[in-house]
């Protein structure tokens, strides 16, 4: 989250894809659809391997799978058996391989077949903010939220929404946004970070040491959270 980066470099899917699906030939997996003992592969379960993978930095296993779980959504669609499943796969495996242009070409896609799939309006609004498009990241956080409010991306939505205010300079709306996501998900240093970070900014002060002190108990180690701490106390 750190660094905002646009792509990993690998070609684009809607360049060599669309193509030969609007022509009617039908794009064949990279990899057998069954397993040896006859059970078959899913691309959902190929995506959450992959997913897995990456979490131990084993990326080069990972993206066989992300590439996998793409070519059994894209056979799927091809042959007109995609559902809000297929789509909602596809463009989660799309944005953890940093595909942002194919995350919103596809979404767009899915949308006018499937237009409340909140699934894939939320991963549009991850893969806007990545390209720098603030607003529309926005839009679709905030139209994510409104209507999932219990949801399961429902915490990561109001970070993002966070995330934008921070860099606009709205650090008022910020901090809400990022109490929220805390309040929903309590568990990750970066967001307690954030928070102390835009608490600071405001001037707010006992409330930054208290934010960059639940960062640390997170993670020890973390630097960012330790300065803030410093400069908050004194």
């Amino acid at each position: 989250m750190e660094n905002y980066r646009r792509g990993r470099g690998r070609a684009s899917v809607s360049v060599y894809v669309l193509g030969f699906i609007g022509l009617g030939f039908f794009f064949q997996p990279l990899f057998a659809q069954t397993n040896p003992d006859g059970s078959r592969i899913s691309a959902l379960q190929s995506y959450r391997t992959g997913r897995d993978l990456e979490a131990q930095n084993r990326m080069d296993e990972a993206m066989r799978y992300y590439d996998q779980a793409v070519q059994l959504c894209l056979d799927a669609i091809s042959r007109n058996t995609a559902t809000g499943d297929t789509y909602a796969v596809f463009t989660w495996t799309l944005q953890r391989q940093q595909q942002y242009d194919d995350v919103i070409t596809w979404g767009e896609r899915a949308l006018q077949l499937y237009p409340n799939d909140y699934r894939i309006i939320e991963t549009m609004g991850e893969a806007y903010f990545y390209l720098l498009e603030y607003e529309r990241s926005l839009r679709a956080m905030q139209r994510y939220v409104n209507s999932q409010p219990q949801g399961d991306r429902t915490a990561v939505a109001y970070f993002f929404i966070g995330e934008i205010f921070r860099i606009q300079g709205r650090f008022h709306h910020a901090d809400i946004a990022y109490t929220t996501a805390v309040q929903l998900d309590s568990r990750l240093a970066l967001w307690w970070y954030r928070l102390g970070t835009v608490r600071e900014a405001l001037g707010d002060l006992d409330t930054a040491v208290q934010a960059y002190e639940r960062a640390l108990r997170l993670k020890n180690d973390y630097q960012e959270a330790r300065e803030g701490l410093t400069r908050s106390r004194r």
